[in-house]
């Protein structure tokens, strides 16, 4: 009897992880010296209810943290957050003007080609392990600012 109440719980975990799907994961490549970077990419919670990312680890770096931007003053500022929520059947983008995961106090340099491990813990405990690309850094801001221009684009036609 305690064999199927395991393997039911396990068969529920499973199921309920399956439902969070991450695309287009990369980390930013840094060159020698600099001892932070940051991992992008978009979460879809293709589940019925909203799901919260309460923490992330890896072992290439001393510590791996949630991360935001926001307007302050003027000044765009780059701080920690506790959690990110994925908000049931949606996307939530981890793009440099937004959510991503921090890396901090790097062991060595990342360089493009490599593969990064990070892993996410949900508020329920499941975790979900991603393996994304080393990419250079101008291949994201490339991205970025050609999303930027589309939407100002969109904007002036409106």
């Amino acid at each position: 009897m305690k064999k199927l109440i395991i393997l039911a719980l396990l068969s529920v975990s499973t199921l309920f992880a399956s439902n969070i799907k991450i695309n287009g994961a990369y980390v930013r490549a840094t060159p020698p010296g600099l001892p932070n970077t940051a991992a992008f990419m978009t979460v879809v919670n293709n589940s019925a209810q909203d799901r919260t990312i309460v923490k992330v680890s890896s072992s290439i770096a001393k510590a791996v943290e949630l991360h935001t931007h926001d307007m302050s003053n003027g000044m765009m500022r780059m701080y920690q957050v506790p959690k990110v929520v994925l908000t049931k059947n949606a996307k939530t983008l981890f793009e440099p003007s937004g959510y991503h995961v921090m890396f901090i106090g790097l062991h060595k340099p990342l360089k493009i080609g490599e593969t990064v491990t990070f892993t996410f813990t949900f508020k329920n405990g499941d975790t979900q392990t991603v393996t994304a690309p080393v990419k250079s850094v101008m291949s994201g801001m490339n991205h970025n600012k050609m999303d930027h221009s589309k939407m100002n684009h969109m904007n002036h036609n409106n």
